[in-house]
């Protein structure tokens, strides 16, 4: 269609200058070309060349991109819009920051560093919601029960109480769902998870033996399952558990930490000490030097033990407990004055995280330290294992 010739309507012939999307007389889409010459059943067969039948084919196309580039044109300028009125909008909030800040009405700094706090922990839960939606998906697609609908019932239920924050009475629920599909693994998992979560190891432990059974090869139900068997002090069943969890490359700070528990339950110091060793390689921080700075010193090996604490208490200058220790070596080893610094930084004197193991088997969560038992579950929650469970 050459410039200057209108566009005429393919239904009513009426003309239509170029450009226009819809017939100004009967409202008809406006198309260059409605089907080839070659398909109309009054056209003559062969009087149609092929190069013809490819030029209507590209005008056809060539309308639909011109249309096409039209639409997402609309959607660019809508997005321009959008982006200056978010940055008008963030300039006048950054203004009147700044004019209660120089009033003193407002902590420039606190307000950002709270802005940031709010904005992680938002995506965070997004990010929780998500994987908690698959999860519940998978949940109810592996249900293999008679009252399928009480099940689904239940389960949808629980997962809409726990997103709106009543977490009790959503696991209540799920719980009773777990006890129509007691062989339901991801179900059984997730009640497991909550519970050792919240450091009720005899609770989790009762759940996660369930989703082992169903899935004995899942490396991380293994590793969460030898931990709550090591603080319940069965030692042996703990060791097989964690040495699964931890074997072809599924290293974790929580799978070693744990086998080392077991070996000083067992009075095993030399394979205790590599198995804190590898927990530090695989997580150097300031609770993986404070362990290792404890067997040391339980082996009176004053020297390597005041190492790893000093190290520990530079990684962390409030770690009350690396502090405490290291003024005992000191005062052990004779130097009086620095072990009186190291308690002053400390605050009290604390025992030695080994120091129950003369009397029995540690509890490895619920007995041990504070801090190093936060630590623990929260690296076997996170532990991302290579066989993709």
């Amino acid at each position: 269609m050459r410039p200057g010739i209108s566009h005429y309507c393919q239904k009513c012939l009426a003309a239509n200058p170029l450009g226009q999307e819809f017939c100004t007389r009967c409202g008809t889409r406006l198309m260059i070309v409605v089907e080839p010459s070659s398909s109309r059943y009054e056209s003559a067969p062969a009087s149609l060349s092929t190069d013809e039948h490819l030029l209507e084919r590209i005008s056809a196309a060539e309308n639909r991109v011109a249309r096409l580039a039209e639409r997402l044109e609309r959607s660019l300028d809508l997005l321009l819009r959008y982006a200056q009125n978010a940055y008008f909008d963030r300039s006048l909030m950054r203004a009147l920051v700044g004019l209660l800040t120089e009033d003193g009405v407002v902590d420039n700094e606190r307000l950002e560093r709270m802005w940031s706090e709010r904005c992680q922990r938002d995506t965070l839960e997004q990010e929780e919601n998500v994987h908690r939606d698959a999860l519940r998906l998978r949940i109810l697609a592996s249900a293999q029960v008679h009252d399928k609908q009480a099940f689904e019932d239940l389960v949808n239920e629980g997962f809409v109480l726990i997103e709106d924050k009543q977490v009790p009475q959503g696991i209540t629920k799920l719980q009773a769902a777990a006890e129509i599909a007691a062989e339901n693994a991801p179900l059984n998992l997730f009640i497991g998870e909550h519970y050792f979560r919240r450091g009720k190891t005899k609770l989790a432990r009762a759940y996660l033996a369930k989703a082992h059974a169903a899935l004995p090869d899942d490396r991380r139900i293994s590793l969460l399952l030898g931990l709550t068997c090591a603080d319940d002090g069965e030692v042996e069943l703990a060791k097989n558990l964690l040495s699964d969890a931890t074997a072809q490359g599924g290293s974790s700070f929580a799978g070693h930490y744990g086998l080392g528990w077991v070996f000083v339950a067992e009075k095993n110091w030399r394979r205790a000490l590599g198995e804190f060793k590898r927990a530090l390689t695989v997580r150097p921080s300031a609770e993986a030097h404070y362990v290792l700075g404890c067997l040391y010193y339980e082996l009176n090996r004053d020297a390597l033990a005041v190492r790893h604490l000093r190290k520990a208490t530079e990684m962390d200058g409030g770690y009350a407990e690396a502090f405490s220790l290291l003024a005992q070596v000191y005062e052990r080893t004779g130097r009086k004055e620095l072990a009186r610094q190291a308690l002053e930084k400390g605050g009290r004197k604390h025992g030695n995280l080994f120091q129950g193991t003369k009397s029995g088997a540690p509890r490895l969560i619920t007995g041990a330290d504070k801090r190093l038992a936060e630590a623990l579950r929260e690296d076997a929650l996170t532990a991302d294992f290579t066989n993709g469970h």
